[in-house]
């Protein structure tokens, strides 16, 4: 099959909804994942059967849904054999499976919603790698898109736990990079900042905002929040063949959030 084909994890809606969407686009066909279930330690909804479905759908044919927890890596390593079994190739993966929860200074999280973070945003990454990379070894372009956040270079009152994972990120994905140097497989990491998402909401009630909205006042230069088709944009190209010079590389999407005072 001459079609590209990638995974993107976190596909239900979002970052990795708008992904699927971008990707397709670019005459890919994915393999969309999510969990599609609550998770008893986070507090908010997450994506459904019915929203991974629907990013499907508006695919056209070129995508097929799957249910799967980011956190056990015997669920990843079943969609990547399912996908390269059908498929007989997988050209790159996007890890944007993410959770947010906090609340609370760093002594009173207690040991469900720390794992629940950890596990979602940090394994997650690490159990879809270990996961892909046999099998994108024999692709033309290997690539490999972790999304990691503003968080990853700060610190976050009341949510470091989603800190300390988003710094794992981007440490773990700037170390894949190196350890696969001369496969001609990359992998980068994407860091956006306030993205009109499910999370940032959550992050809203956490600092008992009124809404969203006022994460704009950290968006300077840009001075409004950002889209998840924004973020998208970044990774289908870091997915696609004109960014083979790049690897190891974190690229802000954050309207000039993390470089500017």
């Amino acid at each position: 099959m001459s079609q590209p084909v990638a995974i993107v994890t976190g596909a239900g809606r979002g970052i990795g909804a708008a992904t699927v969407a971008a990707l397709v686009a670019d005459g890919w066909w994915v393999a969309a994942v999510d969990r599609c279930s609550p998770h008893p330690a986070i507090a908010y909804p997450m994506a459904s059967w019915d929203d991974l479905t629907g990013v499907v759908t508006a695919a056209d044919g070129n995508a097929a849904a799957f249910e799967a927890d980011v956190s056990v890596g015997a669920e990843v390593a079943e969609v990547v054999a399912s996908v390269t079994d059908a498929r007989s190739r997988l050209d790159a993966v996007v890890c944007a499976a993410g959770v947010v929860a906090g609340g609370s200074p760093a002594w009173e999280i207690d040991d469900s919603e720390w794992d629940a973070v950890i596990g979602t945003d940090l394994t997650g990454v690490f159990t879809t790698a270990r996961a892909a990379v046999p099998e994108l070894l024999g692709a033309p372009h290997g690539r490999i898109v972790t999304v990691a956040s503003a968080a990853g270079s700060l610190g976050l009152r009341h949510m470091s736990h989603y800190a300390a994972a988003k710094h794992g990120v981007i440490g773990f994905t700037r170390s894949l990079a190196a350890d696969l140097a001369g496969t001609g497989v990359t992998a980068n990491a994407v860091s956006p900042g306030s993205t009109t998402t499910a999370g940032l909401d959550e992050s809203a009630r956490i600092y008992g905002l009124e809404s969203a909205e006022a994460f704009i006042r950290h968006q300077e230069p840009i001075g409004r929040l950002i889209a998840p088709d924004e973020i998208a944009a970044a990774i289908a190209w870091l997915c696609s063949p004109a960014s083979s010079a790049i690897t190891g590389a974190v690229l802000p999407v954050d309207g000039g959030m993390t470089a500017t005072p």
